[in-house]
């Protein structure tokens, strides 16, 4: 002991000694390491799944934020698609949500959330960001009723953009589309032209998107050739709709006998009468 402690003497046996019994220290550590280990993995295996349980929640809020972020951002497109700079009528209408739609699956009619408290009337014309959805055709405290202009038998005064030719636009009830009836088989029209409201009824404004032609069908056996449009606008779309107030009625002309019946303005006292028809002295 004093020769290792002065002079190392024994230091090649001590590394010897260690070299052989390295392996024996290695199998003795090997149940405490196995342990280890298996504590580890389970551990870092409870908290990978801890960690994956919470960034799935934190995916589903995201993506439920997401999809309300994408649908407010249509709304808002739609809206924008409302507004005073984009539409002729857009100002003096009322911006009204649609609640649901009516009770009777087979009419197409849908009731929105503005009513006689808000100054709607029936027969007000409802459009959105492009082009006539119906008209309002019942009217409660603080709802209204609105059938499409796709419902069987719901009629608007159109006029083809491209010729003026003027028409009716009936709802077929079904398939969401409009026909155009009684138009002659040598009326000039053609798929894909698209017919705006004339406002010669004096309830739509006129210049309003109402239906692209489809398809036309001429057969020299019938007077009348089928066509079949489709509206522009989204009838069934969207949650937000235009309400247009109702067309000051025209002023109605003055016959000849209200004119004739009209009281002679009297001439002023101090005129002096014309003698035989010459000119008045001044």
């Amino acid at each position: 002991m004093i020769a290792d402690h002065r002079f190392h003497a024994l230091a090649t046996l001590r590394l010897s000694l260690n070299v052989l019994a390295q392996p024996l220290q290695q199998v003795a550590e090997m149940p405490s390491q196995a342990l280890a280990r298996a504590a580890d993995f389970f551990t870092t295996q409870g908290e990978l799944l801890r960690e994956n349980r919470d960034l799935r929640a934190e995916l589903l809020e995201q993506s439920a934020a997401a999809q309300e972020a994408t649908m407010l951002r249509a709304e808002e497109e739609h809206l924008l698609a409302m507004a005073p700079g984009h539409g002729r009528y857009a100002d003096h209408g009322v911006v009204a949500e649609v609640l649901y739609t009516a009770r009777n699956p087979f009419t197409r009619k849908i009731v929105v959330d503005k009513g006689l408290t808000q100054g709607i009337k029936a027969g007000m014309p409802v459009i959105d960001g492009t082009g006539v959805v119906g008209q309002v055709t019942s009217v409660g405290t603080f709802t209204s009723e609105v059938t499409l202009v796709t419902e069987k038998g719901q009629s608007v005064p159109v006029m083809l953009v491209r010729n003026g030719l003027r028409a009716i636009a009936v709802g077929s009830g079904k398939d969401g589309s409009i026909d155009i009836p009684f138009m002659p088989v040598s009326a000039d029209v053609r798929q894909g032209d698209v017919f705006v409201t004339s406002g010669i009824d004096g309830t739509y404004p006129p210049g309003l998107m109402v239906a692209k032609v489809s398809s036309v069908e001429k057969n020299s056996a019938y007077a009348f050739a089928r066509i079949v449009a489709h509206p522009l606008a989204a009838v069934d779309n969207y949650r937000f709709v235009l309400l247009l107030p109702l067309a000051p009625p025209p002023p109605r002309p003055e016959t000849l006998e209200e004119e004739v019946r009209k009281p002679v303005k009297e001439r002023p006292a101090h005129a002096p009468r014309r003698q035989g028809g010459g000119a008045a002295p001044r």
